[in-house]
């Protein structure tokens, strides 16, 4: 390929995003869905002070849990209410596995890596033996999938904001309420006296102490909810977007989260932004298989395997945690178990 033919393949490929952005809004939010809601688990933890890379494990078993829900219920009491009975199982599924992590990481003062670790391990093999051992030999059909929300074609046609409120609005219930609990998180977290102490907690336990707040409490609470939201990621995965379970179909999201979060600066919304960074990585080779471009920039990007598509997102992933890291500041007390004076 002539060197001097590259500058109009980069504007070649600039006009063929902008042409094919509108279409791909809505799954770059679906794809960012389950990154976005561990992203915000990270969050919640670290800034608390405490590390949880067992969010890919809380997400898969989540995953597992509320399509087995699903799966269980669905031919007795219908679609309907066994979707929704799935999702507030993996909700709980969340919830349980954050109290462990936070009785590991918080009570017992366990290293916080390897607590993280044991979950991500437990899951993948619980999970893969469960789902040989229940779903797989019982010749069922699947647990159904919420149907997403579809808004009229006259408003998804308006030029510019058409195509961002379909990106929003055109999901299914998870999905939708992604954007609204960053920003309730985001104001809650800078703007509240909740805020206030969890920031204080991750950063300066001893003096949060001193003044009155339970640092226990305040990390157990926050790493709870945070991984009610992992696995809410989870339910998710099964029960909105593939409608199916496969064993450790969780892919990596849990870890990309982290790298979002990151990102993000361990902000709601910054971890948001780094979510649809990732979701685009994975979206531009779903586009380019169904609506590949045109001339010799078509060539080239049909002429690229798959598997260096579906690689994308950890690519990006390398390159913003070789990129962010060192320059991005963690709280204080990140990691770094609590010990009360006086405490053998």
């Amino acid at each position: 390929m002539d060197i001097l033919a590259i500058p109009g393949l980069l504007l070649d490929l600039v006009g063929y995003l902008i042409q094919v952005l509108p279409d791909l809004l809505p799954v770059i939010l679906a794809l960012a869905t389950p990154i976005a809601l561990g992203a915000l688990c990270g969050v919640l933890n670290e800034r608390s002070g405490v590390v949880n890379i067992g969010i890919e494990g809380i997400m898969l078993t989540a995953a597992f849990t509320g399509y087995l829900t699903g799966f269980a219920l669905h031919d007795s009491i219908g679609d309907g209410p066994s979707l929704v009975l799935g999702v507030g199982v993996a909700v709980l599924t969340g919830v349980v596995l954050g109290a462990l992590h936070a009785w590991l990481s918080i009570t017992v003062r366990a290293n916080q890596i390897i607590a993280g670790t044991i979950i991500n391990i437990g899951a993948l093999g619980l999970t893969g033996y469960l789902n040989r051992l229940i779903i797989t030999p019982s010749g069922k059909g699947g647990a159904g999938i919420i149907s997403p929300f579809h808004i009229p074609t006259e408003v998804t046609t308006v030029p510019v904001v058409g195509p961002i409120l379909a990106m929003f609005l055109d999901q299914g219930p998870i999905a939708m309420s992604v954007l609204f609990i960053v920003l309730a998180l985001q104001f809650l977290l800078f703007r509240s006296r909740w805020g206030l102490r969890t920031r204080a907690v991750g950063e300066h336990p001893r003096a949060a102490d001193t003044v009155g707040i339970n640092v226990f409490r305040q990390r157990y609470i926050n790493v709870i909810a945070g991984c009610a939201l992992a696995g809410l990621a989870g339910a998710f995965l099964t029960l909105e977007s593939t409608g199916s379970f496969q064993n450790g179909m969780s892919g990596g999201r849990g870890f990309i989260a982290l790298a979002a979060m990151i990102f993000g600066r361990w902000t709601p919304i910054g971890s948001f932004l780094g979510s649809l960074l990732f979701g685009t990585a994975t979206a531009i080779g779903i586009i380019v298989s169904i609506e590949p471009p045109a001339g010799q920039l078509g060539q080239i990007m049909t002429g690229v395997p798959t598997y260096w598509y579906a690689a994308l997102p950890y690519i990006v992933t390398i390159i913003i945690l070789a990129g962010v890291v060192g320059r991005s500041i963690p709280p204080v007390a990140d990691g770094v178990p609590y010990e009360k004076e006086g405490m053998a």
